[in-house]
């Protein structure tokens, strides 16, 4: 996998030659904005050293092993713990009968039992938890409890959610949005119309979750765990436990990699009970199964579409019916239903649309945060109907999109104008124009280049070469009134400065990040981020990339005013403003180079510290007819696949992905590519292998067998050609979130590749051998 840039850095190591955006190459900075700082934890993962949940221990530590339901529906008759509890070493059997707060939690709504008491809901939903002192010793108790179920009919297909029996109390019905905007009657001269069908996409983090409960001698607990969101996890832990939040203490340890709120309360909670049962440590390291069984998914999604448009190729009016199933329980299936229907037209400009979007209850897994939840699954069908528009009009589909594509000052279907930076024609423009890679060559030492790599079965004939467009957009932060605010602190001691923000590490770079502010506004070099608990102010979760904005901006202030701190002595002494001074490698010079000293000189001895936060504008909830100012902010991107397909086998080979991406501002070269080839390889995943199956709700192969995940060999080359820096000035720095997006778009342009190459119409993803059979289009 390579990536190049070449109106833009990505990629570049500290003090290496960076290419400008216009001019020769400028060397990059050592450190601060701009500079390719290595996250300070990278040695000790690189060498194994690196503590995660997993890690974990204490003096007379328990396991803790969970019993699941084996049933997608069932009535619970009668759970009889007395086998488990009476086996040597086992220490407490907890069910929903000892939950002795709040029976159920959720992020939006509590609709989800601890254990569940009297009806099964799901697959590998949680009906009890042992603690033994040994972990085989736990499972073989949890094994031992019995279990009366009364099997029920399960209701897997969400469009008969609608007129099936309630499967909880709150109805099947979890949310409706129904978006008006502009004329219902209008026409185009030419209509097509699609049905898609998206998988269930799984996290499938590289550590399973783990954590340890350590019970508190004032009666409270411990939880130590690779939380992204420790606050909100306390606080729904502590209502269960039925103790007040400050009794009990979330400590985040090492997150082995998250793509949204992947480490579910359900394990952390009973954790808790347990330890606090036992009066003794409590440590769960869940197998990959329990991970597969026991954490969200992408919600899967049925999309009806009908698009029309005039003679010339330009958008009047979109329809679109959206249905994603939520599984069990509500989660954040409300959140991706208002992404999903107010991004149903993408970046493109459609005076009218009319969008019925649901989101239901089933009793398949439950559906939760993914990286680009709803955005993406609503990407690859209007992409798919652009691909037909384009070729029923006989035009090219990358002049289609350019004559209908989204700018700044337009406005989007929910009513909301784009205010922010929109550049989605010249990112369009930059992976059409970029080089095509070279054709492979049919000769018997060149076999690797077949679709299945150096033993697949295809024959050099077989073989079609495909490219396909694709362009995504996602909004940053919160949405619809989400209140996002972060706290952070900065401390400055002999010449050292240290972050305190519960920004939780997930992969993102945050930690990284708030290194580089701190280095260049103070211009120290030795900056230390704390680790993470509640006793910290809270930052909010891990998703959407805000924590690049909200707590990046939170940090950024806290730092100008210790900045502050340190200057406004010496201007008052010398007579001058503090900003004729500057710090430049933890010395203090002024304009006219009478003052100079260092940091630690002017400090002499004191420790200076602020606090602040950072609060973006408001937004709003849609209305009735899913109009209003939903958004924060938006990020687009363009992705050019080119894939080949032996049209005989069905399979499917990405040789390269070209990415345009609008990025606000590059403040880490290194980061950034990383996340963005991160990204375009989880959506290849999505475009290709990964699907959770289930049949008739029970998970099939739930392990790393059953689930495809692409690896280095799969992983396409991928072409950073264009990122544009334009600021999103209600963005600290102008930055923009960049993980999210890549991801959304990636397995609409395979699609798009995929049907240039087969002729075939590809309406579901992943995409199955049996839609890439076929011949191509004369």
């Amino acid at each position: 996998m390579s990536s190049d840039a070449t109106t833009a850095t990505t990629g570049a190591a500290a003090g290496a030659p960076v290419p400008a955006l216009d001019g020769p190459a400028q060397e990059a900075p050592a450190h601060g904005i701009g500079a390719s700082l290595s996250p300070a934890d990278a040695r000790a993962k690189t060498e194994g050293t690196f503590p995660y949940a997993s890690d974990l221990w204490a003096e007379g530590l328990l396991w803790a092993a969970i019993l699941r339901s084996p049933h997608p529906h069932a009535r619970i008759l009668s759970i009889d713990t007395t086998a488990a509890a009476e086996m040597p070493g086992v220490r407490a059997v907890v069910t929903h009968a000892d939950v002795p707060g709040e029976p159920a939690y959720g992020r939006t709504v509590a609709d989800r039992p601890v254990f569940a008491s009297e009806l099964v809901r799901h697959h590998g939903e949680s009906i009890a938890a042992v603690a033994a002192d040994h972990p085989d010793t736990a499972r073989l108790a949890a094994a031992a409890i019995a279990v009366e179920y009364e099997i029920l009919e399960p209701v897997t297909d969400p469009e008969k959610a609608f007129a099936a029996e309630p499967l909880h109390p709150d109805g099947n019905l979890i949310r409706h949005i129904p978006l008006r905007f502009g004329d219902e009657g209008a026409t185009g001269e030419v209509v097509v119309e699609g049905l898609y069908r998206i998988g269930r996409q799984d996290p499938a983090p590289i550590g399973a979750e783990a954590g340890l409960a350590v019970p508190r001698p004032d009666g409270g607990v411990e939880i130590y765990t690779a939380s992204t969101d420790p606050h909100t996890d306390r606080d729904l832990a502590a209502a269960c436990f039925g103790l007040p939040p400050d009794q009990v203490k979330v400590v985040v340890t090492g997150v082995p990699g998250a793509t949204g709120d992947r480490e579910d309360p359900g394990f952390q909670i009973p954790l808790g009970l347990l330890a606090l049962r036992t009066g003794c440590p409590v440590k769960l390291t869940a197998t990959r199964e329990e991970s597969f069984l026991g954490h969200a998914h992408r919600h899967p999604t049925l999309l009806r579409y009908r698009h029309h448009a005039d003679a010339e190729g330009r958008l009047v009016k979109v329809e679109a019916q959206i249905l994603l199933d939520a599984g069990a329980y509500a989660d954040a299936s409300s959140e991706s239903l208002a992404a999903a229907v107010s991004f149903a037209c993408g970046p493109y400009v459609v005076p009218h649309a009319f969008v019925e979007g649901w989101a239901v209850r089933t009793n398949n897994p439950p559906s939760g945060h993914v990286r680009g939840e709803g955005a993406m699954q609503v990407c690859a069908a209007y992409e798919a109907q652009m691909d037909k528009l384009a070729l029923k009009l006989g035009l090219d589909p990358a002049e289609l999109r350019l004559r209908n594509v989204l700018a700044t000052g337009d406005i989007l279907p929910t009513g909301q104008t784009v205010t922010c930076p929109a550049p989605v024609a010249e990112l369009l423009a930059a992976v059409r124009d970029f080089p095509l890679p070279a054709l492979p060559l049919d000769t018997p030492e060149e076999d690797w280049l077949l679709p299945g790599g150096p033993e697949g079965a295809g024959e050099p004939g077989a073989v079609r070469r495909g490219v396909g467009y694709a362009l995504g957009m996602v909004h940053m932060l919160g949405a619809e009134g989400a209140d996002e605010v972060s706290t952070a602190t900065v401390k400055v001691q002999d010449g050292v400065a240290t972050v305190l923000c519960a920004a939780v590490e997930t992969g993102s770079g945050f930690s990284t990040l708030a290194r580089q502010i701190v280095q260049e506004i103070l211009g120290l070099e030795e900056v230390h981020v704390a680790s993470v608990d509640t006793d910290q102010p809270p930052a909010g979760p891990a998703t959407h990339g805000r924590h690049t904005w909200v707590s990046g901006g939170a940090v950024e202030r806290a730092a100008k005013m210790v900045r502050t701190q340190l200057l406004q002595p010496l201007a008052h002494k010398f007579g001058m403003s503090t900003e004729l001074l500057q710090i430049t490698d933890g010395k203090i010079t002024s304009y006219d180079g009478i003052l100079s000293m260092t940091v630690a000189e002017a400090m002499d001895g004191k420790e200076l510290w602020a606090t602040a936060q950072c609060r973006p504008h408001p937004t709003e909830p849609l209305d009735d007819s899913g109009q209003g100012d939903a958004f924060v902010g938006l990020a687009f991107c363009a992705v050019r696949a080119v894939v080949d397909v032996d049209i005989e086998l069905g399979s499917v080979r990405v040789v390269e992905m070209a990415v345009a991406q609008d990025v606000g501002r590059i403040l880490n070269p290194a980061q950034l590519n990383a996340r963005i080839e991160a990204g375009i390889t989880q959506g290849v995943g999505a475009a290709l292998t990964e699907n959770l199956r289930t049949a008739r709700g029970l998970i099939r192969h739930p392990d790393l067998t059953g689930y495809a995940l692409p690896t280095s060999l799969d992983a396409p080359d991928i072409r950073i050609v264009k990122l544009v820096e334009e600021r999103d000035v209600v963005a600290p720095f102008g930055a923009k979130p960049a993980s999210a997006v890549p991801v959304v778009t990636a397995p609409a342009a395979v699609a798009s590749a995929v049907r240039a190459a087969t002729g075939r119409p590809v309406n579901r993803l992943p995409i199955r051998a049996q839609a890439a059979v076929g011949v191509p289009n004369s």
